[in-house]
């Protein structure tokens, strides 16, 4: 198992740890409820380090990467990041990602820690056909194992950060970046997240991870904050209604299923992969839509619970769902048969065999 540049940290602050996409990572310290209500109210960091980052330069990049996401990359300006996906040859998704504009021949990719490797091996089969070079100092460099990552995220997450930079932060865009010193380090500041609490997101090279550490522990002590893992992440994201690669989307699903329609750009120019299934897909309607659901009767549905019409037919399947530590009730996400993913709509998720009561709602749920 591989370890981050924090792991020596979590185990010395009682993490319960665990494999994650072949990380030693914490998933949880003093319980997922108190530190995902701890994120909601005030702040906590999470080590994200296990997150992948790829570097696109050159005269190409830009066409590249019009090639292989499905959003409009031309639309980047410097310090702008984007949401987007890879679609994969087949009508579904290789990864969503964030898009990094740092110049308009310099980009850098944060991929998910799970499909690095998968990312990276479909970043260089599709840079082939572009005559793009990989390694250090090329036009495709993967620099994953040289970069650590924490995320601090709340609504006191921004008054901690800024006491650890000497250039005014606070007022920075929300998907905006800069390179800055944060606790003396040089930084990529990213005003980002997947928890939906606000905050940030710090990248940093290996080596300035305990001098970054020590200093955002003294900058949030009278802030209250806490250390979250993985667990907290899960029940924010979903709260929040973001997709998690391997749940919500992967493979075999299209973003057009998934809901990003938003972020799949039939312009002109831009052919990237798959473009011809999906324009076709959006033309024809999508036979199953994920949906967002909350529980009527009590009960927490899972990832792999069957979704059911009410008289019991199947429709689909869950493919996120938790106890709602903000409100309390059972919420989750799934695919649905498109005839029953209008707002509204009573369904029922099969729990022990039993039809348990759920409405389609519209997300995110908090």
């Amino acid at each position: 198992m591989k370890t981050t540049a924090f792991t020596e940290y979590h185990i010395a602050n009682g993490a319960r740890m665990a494999e994650f996409a072949g990380y030693n990572m914490p998933i949880e310290f003093t319980g997922i409820n108190d530190e995902h209500m701890t994120v909601r109210e005030k702040a906590g960091v999470f080590d994200v380090s296990h997150m992948g980052e790829i570097w696109v330069k050159g005269d190409k990049a830009l066409d590249f990467l019009q090639h292989i996401t499905t959003n409009d990359v031309s639309k980047l300006y410097d310090g702008k990041v984007q949401y987007s996906c890879m679609p994969n040859g087949r009508g579904g998704i290789v990864d969503d990602i964030l898009v990094y504009r740092f110049d308009d021949k310099t980009y850098m990719l944060c991929v998910n820690a799970a499909n690095i490797d998968k990312d990276w091996q479909h970043i260089l089969r599709e840079g082939k056909a572009f005559g793009m070079e990989a390694g250090h100092g090329k036009e495709l460099y993967n620099a994953s194992d040289e970069i650590c990552q924490l995320a601090v995220q709340g609504p006191a997450a921004m008054k901690i950060v800024q006491k650890m930079c000497d250039e005014q932060v606070g007022d920075m865009e929300y998907y905006t970046f800069r390179k800055t010193k944060v606790a003396g380090c040089d930084a990529i500041l990213s005003i980002t997240g997947y928890t939906g609490a606000g905050g940030c997101e710090i990248y940093i090279a290996n080596e300035d991870a305990d001098r970054l550490w020590k200093a955002l522990w003294k900058a949030g002590e009278e802030f209250g904050l806490k250390n979250i893992g993985l667990g907290a992440r899960d029940t924010l994201r979903l709260e929040k209604g973001f997709c998690l690669y391997g749940n919500d989307i992967d493979d075999t699903t299209s973003p057009l299923e998934a809901g990003l329609g938003w972020i799949t750009k039939f312009i002109d120019g831009k052919d990237f992969i798959d473009r011809e299934a999906m324009e076709k897909l959006k033309a024809e309607g999508v036979k199953r839509k994920l949906i967002g659901f909350k529980m009527i009767d009590r009960g927490i549905p899972r990832h792999g619970y069957e979704l059911a019409a009410p008289d019991g037919e199947p429709i689909g399947c869950v493919t996120s769902g938790t106890m709602s530590p903000c409100l309390k009730v059972g919420i989750g996400l799934g695919y649905a048969d498109a005839r029953y993913a209008a707002v509204g709509t009573q369904i029922a998720v099969v729990i022990r065999g039993r039809l348990l009561k759920a409405e389609v709602v519209k997300y995110p749920f908090v």
